[in-house]
């Protein structure tokens, strides 16, 4: 256990219990327990294997390249269409960790396994994501912004196409090109401040 950790399972929740309980399963697979992005995260020889986070309606132990594991018993899923790498198993209770005990830890072991492997998730490349018209207009019609797209990272470039491709209405998303163009002029990211 990681004093630095121990806030998190201390704190009031919902799900105080069953963050718990998947914190024992965790250590007693041999990871090593540390803090990242505000949660507990288990990494093994530095990487990252699975993280324990909750939402109201469930908690979860998400593992970082579950894509890549073989899921025998069907409980991953893929929180969104567009994340790529990473798989929930969710859970709305305590009993429902318990039942699955043993199937936790094969996932994780498996997913040590992946991991000494040396194995990698084939990302889709950013020309591979979906360029929404009113972006690719906007680009079309200003060279400076396309020139300072091109040279931001590509994971901001994925993350903008992302955003610009979530409103259902062309007015919204011409909306948030609007207001995200000076961020894409001072190469930033959508979520740098």
């Amino acid at each position: 256990m990681n004093p630095k950790v121990d806030w998190f399972f201390e704190k009031d929740t919902k799900w105080q219990a069953e963050y718990n309980h998947l914190r024992a399963i965790a250590l007693d697979c041999g990871l090593t327990e540390e803090l990242k992005w505000g949660c507990p995260c288990y990494t093994f020889k530095g990487t990252n294997i699975v993280l324990i986070h909750g939402f109201k309606e469930y908690c979860a132990y998400l593992f970082h390249k579950g894509v890549l594991l073989k899921d025998s018993d069907n409980i991953l899923i893929q929180q969104t269409e567009n994340v790529q790498s990473a798989r929930q198993i969710r859970f709305t209770g305590l009993e429902a960790i318990m039942e699955v005990e043993t199937v936790l830890k094969a996932y994780i072991y498996e997913a040590i396994e992946v991991e000494k492997a040396g194995l990698t998730v084939a990302l889709k490349k950013t020309a591979e994501f979906n360029m929404p018209e009113e972006f690719e207009k906007a680009l079309n019609e200003n060279s400076d912004l396309k020139t300072a797209f091109e040279a931001l990272t590509p994971g901001r470039q994925r993350g903008y196409l992302l955003h610009f491709s979530q409103p259902k209405q062309s007015k919204t998303r011409e909306a948030r090109i609007e207001k995200c163009t000076p961020m894409i002029f001072e190469g930033k990211g959508l979520n740098d401040r």
